[in-house]
């Protein structure tokens, strides 16, 4: 792996710590939303492949400005990486949403998301089996604890019926944040990190929407009021909600959270995205955990914590890396899930 930036957060004065924090824990609830209002729309009558294409072109049209703000005189830069740009677009960004917004189609929010977040598990036995990089007895025993959360919070011990359809569709939406960590840890790009994102979620976009019409993506939407328990809303609302305040917004306050933390602190910090998650759907959707399933995720978030501990300052899957350009503070988001 290239060189990836060092996971020591800057120093700096206090109250820049506490927006920093502030805008990390913003980032978590804006992603955290984006389950419960695809859930909304696929109860209504939406397919997943119409939800998250939809998502991503209206992120990807709020990011133009901003995208092609930071790419002036850069272009060269966007040719050199075009293959690594669409393969961020399409598995790191489209996998991931699409697999995670058909997982939570049949099962809880909080589950598929916590499903996916085991991703850093995932990217320290990819280093192991690709390069050899064994880890460490600490991750080890992390893996293991979150292994015994899943199945837990899958309650498979209790006899349950288990969505298996739900179940693989959230292990691919792993894949996808899994090679996400990956790609964000090359610090050979230069690329800013906005114009990264931007760009990954235009060829998401074209990339669902060139499938839809041929076909191969099932694309259906419909007019129909989106219910919630709470509420009942036109469909437009969470259509846009989900574009703006759960993509374009989130991603925002990440890379700056982001840049004012070190990848390190903000990556913990984002790990509060499953807790705003299952509180979304406990209020807006009545997905309540049972006893079981709770220990279960807490057990879960506790693994990958320890896993994240347990691996060198360098590595991708310690710590989100962020990509570094010529101006050493540029990172991208600590997170880019659900």
């Amino acid at each position: 792996m290239s060189a990836v930036i060092d996971d020591t957060p800057p120093i700096a004065p206090r109250g820049r710590v506490n927006v920093g924090v502030l805008f990390a824990l913003g980032a978590a609830v804006s992603f955290g939303m984006s389950g419960i209002f695809a859930r909304g729309l696929i109860d209504a009558g939406w397919s997943p492949g119409a939800a998250v294409t939809v998502r991503m072109w209206v992120a990807a049209l709020v990011l133009l400005v901003p995208t092609l703000l930071a790419l002036r005189g850069r272009w060269a830069l966007v040719r050199r990486h075009a293959g690594m740009i669409v393969l961020y677009g399409l598995l790191a960004v489209t996998a991931a949403q699409l697999c995670y917004f058909q997982a939570v189609a049949v099962m809880d929010v909080g589950i598929a998301l916590l499903i996916e977040y085991t991703a850093p598990i995932a990217v320290v036995f990819w280093l192991w089996v690709r390069r050899g990089e064994k880890p460490t007895g600490r991750s080890l025993i992390g893996a293991a604890v979150a292994f015994i959360g899943l199945v837990l919070m899958l309650d498979v011990l209790t006899g349950a019926q288990v969505n298996l359809g739900g179940i693989l569709f959230a292990l691919g939406a792993m894949v996808g944040a899994a090679t996400y960590f990956v790609l964000s840890g090359r610090g050979d790009t230069g690329l800013p990190p906005i114009a990264l994102a931007g760009l990954g979620l235009l060829v998401g976009a074209l990339g669902l929407t060139i499938a839809a019409a041929t076909g191969l993506l099932p694309f259906e939407w419909t007019t129909n009021d989106v219910e919630y328990s709470m509420v009942t809303v036109p469909w437009f609302v969470p259509v846009i909600a989900m574009g703006v305040v759960a993509t374009a917004l989130a991603y925002s306050l990440g890379i700056a959270s982001t840049r004012m933390l070190g990848s390190r602190l903000a990556s913990f910090i984002a790990l509060s995205e499953v807790v705003a998650a299952m509180v979304f759907g406990a209020l807006m959707l009545g997905q309540v955990p049972g006893p079981a399933q709770a220990l279960g995720g807490a057990l879960v978030l506790a693994g990958v914590i320890v896993v994240k501990l347990g691996e060198p300052a360098g590595s991708p899957a310690g710590a989100d890396a962020g990509v570094v350009g010529p101006d050493a503070e540029e990172r991208l988001p600590a997170a880019t899930t659900g």
